[in-house]
């Protein structure tokens, strides 16, 4: 099935960008817009942008970019038709839908066929949960001993398996659900060398379906209530297309809202530990669901918040081998607190045990940042031993280095020296030879990111843009405007930088008036006349505009923002997007008064033609210069010198009117 068309157009005016993308990662107001750290990559300072008025996102930093749809198929690693469904899910629209052509069926999404048969599993548990006499005798009464109410339940939508072979594949092939595709989501598992009999993954246990941070069900986790020896307690679906254990953390959907406005999380290892803390009050929480925690995990939890508390139980065997791996979070630039509980107790049992204040009393009592943390643990196996205390130091020496923040180490060393007894110095000596021994053995970090983006230095900037007006980001691939035998692509040249300021006028402005019946278009069109621009994609934008307005239309902005090339609509929404904006506190406080371009169109359109003009001309200049010291005769050269003459005389000119400095 597909969604038609004027479903489609509603679900577009629906969904709000800020909630959509607010879903997934912390916004913060900047100006009229609203920034965060990228969710596509991985980053310490905000570069990723939300214009809420023309409703888009950009990123800074690794050039992700589009609309509510393309920000949802990208986090969620989804198609087009599920980002749709998601987002009229959330805004509560009814889809209507169109046949499929048979060709079109066979081409519908695998990862789509995956999220239905999960959904339809995850609806089959609970069902047998409340409806069957299995499920209510074992599988509910284990859960009201624990005290999950029925809200709870639903919240995190638990269920039970029957405990026999196939229950749960005979209801699901019976639904139509082939056994391919029940076995691609880690339902079945076939019989050795059988193709087509199998039996349930899931069997005799109660369920704990994992979700994306979307809502869709991509897992389970199923926990065994009989004694067996021969099985495991804790059985969980297998790797999928669409679930990699390392990326997922349980409870991250219903955590996230209350992460994002406590500025805090809590990391704990299983499933009941989740759902008992967020029956006690506690929804800031997640589970690494038993596996090491992954850089993929600490991210996911930095999408929402820096602040993260890890809660162990008393097992100090444990703890130690999960204190050489906290290191990563470090990297990753989150502030890292670690809580105890007593010996044989987990989050889960203490707060059964003694109840939801004195379990949030325990937590603020017991928090210690990480490094005091690790520094007192080694300390005690270290005892007196000079040797065991040396390598103490160099541990946790090793732990600081790895924080981003030089303030934060530096408070870090003078704690530690406290602590150890040790010259605060000496520490910094030691972590300094360490970051200079990292940087070294990474030399590949230390060259400049890749980028097409242009130059951010004040000169650059300054001698192309005196107004301040211009690109605010990188080169467009060429994509399908350049053929096969197309040469390489043109460098990045004043006039390629005019060339682009211009285009960027007609695209973002184009169809604003300057004067009652004069638009941009028309304005710098006619100023024009005649002139290619080098450029392939943007003397392919420049022609289109012309061949519009000679059938009397304006392109508008939105065109291009949802152009069928995709080249066209990020490069629009690099236009678009400012990448810095003055704070309003210091306008208030400096008394700065900063225009809008559109304030000032009538000056930037003029400014932007003069430009472009003087940089054709300096182009042409160059070529003189060439062909000068190449003359074959005095009378040719002097020839040569007298055009280049006149075209410096156009060029002193134009930077005459446009204030520029003539050296």
């Amino acid at each position: 099935m597909r969604i038609n068309p004027e479903t489609v157009e509603r679900i577009k005016h629906a969904a709000d960008i800020v909630e959509v993308v607010g879903d997934f990662v912390s916004l913060k107001k900047k100006g009229a817009n609203y920034s965060a750290c990228c969710p596509f990559h991985n980053e310490k300072t905000p570069s990723f942008n939300v214009n809420p008025s023309r409703q888009i996102y950009k990123c800074f930093g690794c050039g992700a970019a589009g609309d509510s749809i393309k920000f949802v198929m990208d986090v969620d690693g989804i198609g087009y038709g599920e980002a749709l469904r998601y987002l009229a899910g959330k805004y509560n629209i009814e889809i209507e839908e169109e046949e499929l052509t048979d060709e079109e069926t066979i081409r519908q999404n695998a990862r789509e066929s995956l999220y239905i048969i999960l959904n339809f599993a995850k609806n089959y548990y609970q069902h047998q949960l409340h409806h069957s006499d299995e499920g209510q005798a074992i599988g509910l009464s284990y859960f009201r001993e624990r005290g999950f109410t029925s809200e709870i339940r639903k919240k995190f939508e638990l269920g039970y398996s029957l405990d026999n072979w196939d229950s749960f594949s005979k209801e699901a092939l019976e639904k139509g659900y082939s056994a391919e595709i029940l076995e691609k989501a880690g339902l079945l598992i076939h019989k050795e060398g059988s193709h087509s009999a199998g039996y349930d993954r899931f069997r005799g246990r109660v369920i704990f379906p994992i979700h994306n941070i979307a809502g869709k069900t991509i897992a389970f986790g199923a926990r065994i209530l009989k004694s067996d020896k021969n099985q495991p307690k804790y059985l969980n679906s297998p790797e999928t297309e669409v679930y990699h254990k390392s990326e997922v953390l349980y409870g991250i959907y219903q955590a996230k809202n209350a992460i994002r406005h406590l500025e805090h999380c809590y990391l704990v290892e299983g499933y009941t530990d989740v759902v008992s803390l967020h029956q006690a009050g506690i929804e800031n929480v997640v589970a690494s669901s038993g596996t090491s925690l992954t850089v993929e995990q600490i991210r996911l939890i930095g999408r929402f918040t820096p602040n993260i508390t890890i809660l162990y139980d008393g097992d100090m065997a444990g703890i130690k081998a999960a204190l050489r791996g906290l290191d990563l979070v470090l990297e990753e630039g989150l502030n890292v607190n670690i809580v105890l509980f007593p010996d044989n107790e987990d989050p889960d049992s203490y707060v059964r045990k003694v109840g939801a204040e004195a379990f949030k009393a325990h937590l603020k009592k017991a928090a210690k940042d990480f490094i005091t943390f690790k520094t007192e643990i080694l300390l005690q196996d270290a005892g007196n031993d000079p040797f065991k205390l040396a390598a103490v130091i160099q541990e946790v020496v090793n732990s600081i280095v790895k924080i981003p923040d030089a303030i934060k180490r530096q408070v870090f060393f003078h704690r530690t020296s406290e602590m150890m007894r040790v010259d605060e110095q000496m520490l910094i000596t030691e972590g300094n030879k360490l970051l200079r021994k990292q940087h070294s053995a990474k030399p590949a970090d230390r060259q400049p990111r890749q980028t097409n983006a242009a130059p951010e230095g004040p000169n650059d900037l300054d001698a192309l843009f005196s107004d301040g007006f211009g690109p605010f980001g990188g080169e467009p691939d060429a994509g399908p405007f350049v053929t096969e035998e197309a040469p390489e692509p043109l460098q990045r040249t004043k006039l390629h930088y005019q060339e682009e300021a211009f285009v960027r006028l007609l695209v973002v402005h184009g169809a604003r008036e300057l004067e009652p019946t004069i638009s941009v278009c028309q304005y710098v069109l006619g100023q024009i006349e005649g002139i290619e621009l080098r450029d392939p994609v943007y003397n392919h934008l420049l022609t289109l505009f012309r061949e519009n307005f000679n059938r009397n239309q304006v392109l508008p902005t939105d065109y291009f923002l949802n152009h069928h090339e995709a080249d066209i609509r990020n490069m629009t929404i690099e236009w678009l997007t400012q990448k810095h904006e003055l704070s309003e506190l210091w306008k208030e406080k400096y008394e700065i008064y900063v225009p809008f371009e559109t304030d000032v169109l009538d000056k930037t359109a003029f400014n932007n033609i003069l430009r472009l003009k003087k940089a054709f001309i300096e182009e042409k200049m160059k070529v003189c210069l060439q062909q000068a010291a190449h003359a074959q005769t005095e009378e040719d050269q002097h020839a040569v010198m007298t055009e280049f003459m006149f075209y410096k005389g156009i060029s002193m000119a134009a930077a005459k009117e446009l204030g520029s400095v003539i050296g």
